[in-house]
């Protein structure tokens, strides 16, 4: 082993970093949290397409003095001691990966959007002696309003140093059969464990505008496929749909309020719906589909509802994202 010349400052041991990155979360279930956070998620240009001049007089008008009281009551029906569901379940993913992988391999985790920040994060890991870092965007469907802006994110905060590590991009694994897997094995625990049989599953995704696949956003068709691929596993039909419209623009049907009113009046009246395209509980599974979901389905004359955890934390999901994250360290790791 070389040793450096005297003087020469101390060098960490070389490392190799693996960064799970999610979508992000207010740090607090209150309206100014919530503020703060919805004016970095909507100001992306990848997530709203108008054009800037034309939409932060929007955003910051009405968007921005009503959405985050709203928001705030939602997230605190689903806050938790450790804050917000998907913070707590990516940090513990992290926690769990960075066991599994050994001494020479660092996993942390950021928010795109919220703290912590990829830039942040990645100047940490670089600390630590990581020269190659994995980035994973944890969005097993592509689309360039999740996984192209949080590598943005990550390219941008490597734009600012002078010495930059290796960097290996995780690609999207909606119709990995390692992904597939352990999905249909926890839905199977889950259906398993209940105290109804359902006639039906919907499997829900978080919706996009029309536009985006109009203009080639492979998004709608990876959501596709997962569900097309998840449905050979079950003898219970199962139904696609997209949920969390906002603003007026036509999204990506069928919706998933509408679908489960339309179910409920064609008289599947016992339902199991899972969120195929979260890696983990979030507001969206957690308030909009397991609290929302629920009601509008009784309203509309349902009888049974159940909603089925993300993979989270558990051994299954953490056995999946192993399975992922040493493919793509191939030749970096033995």
């Amino acid at each position: 082993m070389n040793s450096l010349p005297p003087g020469h400052p101390s060098l960490p041991k070389r490392r190799i970093g693996v960064l799970l990155v999610n979508l992000g979360t207010p740090d607090a279930a209150d309206a100014r949290a919530v503020r703060r956070y919805l004016k970095q998620f909507l100001s992306d240009r990848r997530v709203v397409e108008i054009p800037k001049l034309i939409w932060q007089p929007i955003l910051r008008g009405a968007v921005l003095r009503t959405r985050p009281r709203k928001s705030a009551k939602a997230y605190a029906q689903v806050w938790t001691p450790e804050g917000s569901p998907l913070a707590a379940f990516t940090r513990r993913q992290a926690l769990a990966l960075d066991k599994r992988l050994g001494e020479s391999i660092s996993v942390a985790y950021a928010m795109r959007y919220g703290q912590p920040g990829i830039g942040e994060v990645l100047g940490a890991l670089k600390a630590q002696g990581c020269d190659r870092i994995l980035i994973a965007p944890l969005y097993p469907q592509y689309c360039a309003a999740t996984t192209a802006t949080a590598n943005d994110a990550a390219f941008a905060a490597l734009a600012d140093m002078r010495w930059q590590p290796a960097i290996r991009t995780l690609p999207p694994y909606h119709d990995d059969d390692a992904y597939i897997d352990a999905l249909a094995a926890e839905m199977k625990r889950a259906l398993a464990a209940l105290d109804f049989t359902p006639r039906a599953i919907l499997a829900s995704f978080h919706g996009m505008p029309q536009k985006t696949l109009e203009k080639g956003d492979p998004y709608h068709c990876h959501c596709q496929k997962t569900a097309r691929l998840l449905a050979r596993r079950f003898d219970i039909p199962m139904t696609i749909s997209f949920q969390s419209r906002f603003g007026r623009a036509k999204w990506l049907e069928p919706a998933t309020d509408r679908m489960l009113a339309q179910l409920a009046r064609e008289g599947v009246k016992d339902i199991a719906v899972v969120a195929p395209g979260f890696s983990s509980d979030c507001l969206e599974t957690l308030e909009e589909l397991a609290i929302r979901g629920r009601e509008q389905f009784a309203a509309a004359g349902g009888r049974n509802f159940a909603y089925l955890p993300c993979l989270n934390d558990g051994e299954t999901g953490i056995d999946m994202l192993e399975t992922l994250v040493r493919r793509e360290l191939s030749g970096w790791i033995t």
